[in-house]
């Protein structure tokens, strides 16, 4: 039996391909979305709470934007626009809040929407390249004539890497698309408790 050349059958099978070009996009959209949550979370919230706390109770409104302005991430930046319209009443200030928090979520939710189709269309490019592999073993198995797994092999090769790759491609973009979906939820909670904190806060001064 001749072996098979599962290089030779991935530069022949344009849905390996397209797997392959899946791949890569999952990969690169889950390393963005690392970085950007890792800069979104640089920060000790405990630490940074208690010094915004700590410059609130001392009357030191801009020490306290200044500080906020110069961390990059949603809670800090919540915080600082929350400062820059502190003179608003409160039912306003709560609503502008509502607004900012959105804002933060839809960044934190930013090209998430792309692991989650990776995840959801891979297997069924797979089953398709399957389907594919499978076709092209009964037409070998047609045009020789005569049976045999030589005639065969190529085909249901490419059939079976073609379900493989469609299940590895999506598995892993799941994965990583809960994980980042559940820091998103975990940051979108904490963004809405504390700016009710800071709002009593500043009410309060």
């Amino acid at each position: 039996m001749e072996n098979i050349s599962y290089l030779e059958l991935f530069k022949e099978s344009f849905t390996l391909l397209i797997l392959l070009v899946c791949s890569l996009l999952s990969f690169t959209f889950a390393f963005e979305r690392w970085w950007f949550f890792r800069k979104a979370r640089q920060e000790k919230v405990d630490e940074f709470l208690s010094k915004i706390s700590g410059m609130l109770k001392e009357g030191k409104m801009d020490k306290a934007a200044e500080f906020t302005a110069k961390i990059d991430s949603p809670l800090s930046r919540l915080f600082h626009y929350a400062l820059a319209h502190r003179e608003m009443s409160r039912r306003d200030l709560e609503e502008l809040l509502a607004t900012k928090r959105q804002e933060e979520r839809l960044g934190l939710e930013r090209n998430l929407g792309v692991l989650g189709t990776m995840g959801n269309i891979a297997p069924f490019i797979g089953l398709f390249g399957t389907v594919v592999g499978i076709i092209k073993a009964f037409r070998d198995l047609a045009l020789s004539g005569t049976g045999g797994p030589t005639v065969v092999a190529k085909g249901i090769a490419e059939a079976l890497v073609a379900t493989a790759g469609g299940l590895a491609v999506a598995i892993p973009a799941v994965i990583i698309y809960n994980y980042f979906m559940r820091k998103t939820k975990v940051i979108s909670s904490e963004l809405e408790i504390f700016s009710a904190r800071l709002v009593i806060m500043l009410e309060n001064k």
